[in-house]
C-alpha cells in the first residue's frame, strides 16, 4: 500500500511542478515583450513568487521519486535500461529547472538578453522530455 501512496504522491507533485514549469517561461515571454518599468516590475514579483511555488513540488517529486527506487529495490534499477533514460531526462528536467532560475535573476536585474522568441522555444521544449519520461514509465519499455 506505502507503494501506492509514493507512487500517487509522485506523480501528484510532479504535475503540479509542471504547471509552473510550463507558465514561468510564459511569463517571460511577456515579461520580454513589454518596455513599461511598472509591468517589468509586476512581471518580477509574478516570476518570483511562482518559482518559489513550484520549486517545493520539484522537491517533493524527486523525495517520492526516491523513495519509489527505494520501495522497488536497487536490483530493479539496475536492470532497468528505460530506468536510467528516464533518470537522464529526468536530470536534464532539473537542469531546465534551475536554468529558469537563473533567467528570473536576470529578469529581476533589468538583464535580460534574450527575445521573446527565446522563450516561446523555451516554453515549449519541455514538453518532449516530459512526453519521453511519461511513456518510459508507463510502458517500461525492455531495451
Amino acid at each position: 500500500m506505502m507503494l501506492l501512496w509514493f507512487k500517487a504522491l509522485h506523480l501528484f507533485f510532479m504535475v503540479a511542478w509542471f504547471a509552473g514549469v510550463f507558465y514561468l517561461p510564459r511569463l517571460f515571454v511577456y515579461h520580454a515583450e513589454t518596455n513599461d518599468q511598472t509591468t517589468r516590475n509586476t512581471f518580477k514579483i509574478m516570476e518570483r513568487r511562482l518559482w518559489w511555488f513550484v520549486t517545493p513540488f520539484a522537491l517533493l517529486t524527486l523525495v517520492f521519486g526516491l523513495g519509489l527506487i527505494h520501495l522497488y529495490g536497487m536490483q530493479w534499477l539496475k536492470a532497468s535500461v528505460w530506468m536510467h533514460i528516464k533518470l537522464t531526462l529526468v536530470a536534464l528536467l532539473y537542469g531546465y529547472h534551475f536554468y529558469l532560475y537563473k533567467l528570473l535573476k536576470d529578469f529581476a536585474a533589468d538583464n535580460n538578453r534574450h527575445s521573446p522568441k527565446f522563450y516561446r522555444i523555451l516554453n515549449e521544449a519541455p514538453v518532449l522530455v516530459l512526453l519521453a519520461v511519461v511513456l518510459l514509465a508507463v510502458l517500461k519499455p525492455g531495451f
